[in-house]
């Protein structure tokens, strides 16, 4: 049998988490964050582990058999930049990343030192592109 994910959905609360951040302008960040992602997902906000903010969830399998479920999109403030998850990969998106502003990817992360160096309504707009490409892919999507 596979090993379970690292990291889970947690019953933690995610405006205890942000409030828990030092920096302020890295916590109204965050504020600002969760308030796009809910609006732009029609999900409310979840932690993920001890550090991730999750929106939505989906079902997996793996070509190696491993299964488990994972948030459709979401952010987590590390220390050197707000990372932003778009679980179908950056890839995905080539237009609406071309108009997103200034930040490095990796795979499925955008990797952003200050929010105002992104523009907030294309990011909105790929956050809602996320969600249709895990559906038109087949993931199972779980609302709530």
């Amino acid at each position: 049998m596979a090993a379970e994910n690292k990291t889970q959905r947690t019953n933690a609360g995610v405006s205890a988490f942000i409030a828990k951040i030092k920096d302020p302008k890295r916590r109204g960040e965050c504020q600002t964050l969760v308030k796009l992602m809910e609006a732009a997902s029609g999900e409310r906000a979840a932690m993920w582990g001890t550090s991730i903010v999750g929106f939505g969830t989906y079902h997996y399998r793996g070509r190696s058999g491993r299964e488990g479920d994972w948030f459709i999109t979401g952010f987590s403030p590390r220390a050197q930049a707000l990372t932003i998850y778009v679980i179908p990969g950056v890839e995905s998106f080539p237009v609406l990343m071309r108009g997103l502003g200034r930040y490095t990817t990796g795979k499925s992360c955008i990797y952003v030192k200050k929010l105002e160096d992104i523009d907030l309504p294309m990011l909105k707009k790929l956050v809602q592109a996320s969600f249709k490409e895990l559906k038109k892919r087949g993931y199972r999507i779980e609302v709530g």
